[in-house]
């Protein structure tokens, strides 16, 4: 019979086989694994639906974002700004002094009021014109079919800029504008401009023509194109006298080219919403605006105008 295997033999092989730590030691490590096991939750039961396949959930996302079905409104209140204009208003240059700049800088109410500007311009998407001119041709609202009162209509701002007629000095637009009933016509391009053209040119409303033609004492036409890109701006200014030689002299000093000035407080207060349409405005002698259109024009607008 073979020999049992001697002590120090199965001392050499527990040694080997079982790690040398104590006995407290391999209790705490299996005691702590096996509370860690316990205290591990059971992963949860699957309870979502059924995923949407790729196409149907971008057919779902394009007919939300799809808002064919916008319709312009009716303007019902009048707009503009609540004081009226006076020369020398909103023509884009700081005339302020150094202390008065530095008093400015410092002051906390002026600066949030500014950072509140810069993050609108911010915030606004570079194509958003572009893309609401998918609605209606970009038709911002319908016009009113009568006139504002007087006593509530609001005024259209001064703005400043060069005419046909002087291309080197700056003209405010009050000065034209005073004491006379104005068809105001305010463009950025000249899909703008053909807008405008279907509510006060002579093919499309020569009724309208005919009474300023008729009138030109107490009624005029003045056309307001709005550039606020240099370099767009100086191209317009090199080929200026194209646009002369398209219009007739006595108008030349009724068509205005600005560059600075118009804020987007003066645009949301006049309805300017969209830079890439076309607007049309009827003024008072106080340049109270008391009618306002956009985009093309509809037969009722004409007629109202």
């Amino acid at each position: 019979m073979p020999e049992p295997p001697s002590l120090l033999l199965l001392r050499s092989l527990r040694a080997a086989t079982w790690p040398t730590a104590c006995w407290s030691c391999r209790y705490q490590a299996l005691h702590s694994s096996s509370s860690r096991n316990a205290a591990k939750p059971p992963p949860p039961k699957s309870t979502s639906t059924p995923t949407t396949p790729a196409s149907q959930s971008w057919e779902a996302s394009k007919k939300e974002k799809n808002d064919d079905d916008f319709t312009p409104q009716l303007l019902g209140r009048p707009i503009g700004l609540h004081q009226p204009p006076r020369p020398g208003q909103n023509i884009g240059v700081d005339k302020r002094s150094l202390r008065q700049r530095r008093n400015d800088f410092v002051n906390w109410e002026k600066h949030l009021e500014r950072r509140k500007e810069l993050a609108a311009q911010v915030s606004k998407p570079y194509f958003r014109d572009f893309s609401a001119m998918r609605h209606q041709k970009g038709k911002s609202f319908l016009s009113n079919p009568r006139l504002f009162k007087a006593a509530l209509s609001l005024y259209f701002p001064n703005l400043s800029g060069q005419t046909l007629a002087n291309t080197k000095v700056a003209q405010d637009t009050t000065t034209i504008l005073d004491d006379k009933v104005s068809v105001v016509t305010v463009f950025s391009s000249l899909w703008a401009e053909n807008q405008t053209r279907t509510f006060c040119s002579e093919a499309a409303n020569p009724e309208l023509h005919r009474l300023l033609l008729q009138h030109k004492d107490v009624a005029q036409r003045v056309d307001i194109n709005i550039e606020p890109n240099t370099l767009k701006y100086w191209l317009l200014r090199l080929f200026m006298y194209r646009v002369r030689r398209q219009r007739p002299a006595d108008s030349h000093g009724r068509y205005f080219l600005i560059r600075r000035g118009v804020t987007e407080h003066i645009r949301e207060s006049i309805g300017l919403l969209n830079s890439r349409v076309g607007y049309v405005y009827l003024l008072d002698r106080e340049c109270r605006i008391r009618w306002a259109g956009s985009g093309i024009a509809e037969q009722t607008e004409k007629e109202s105008l």
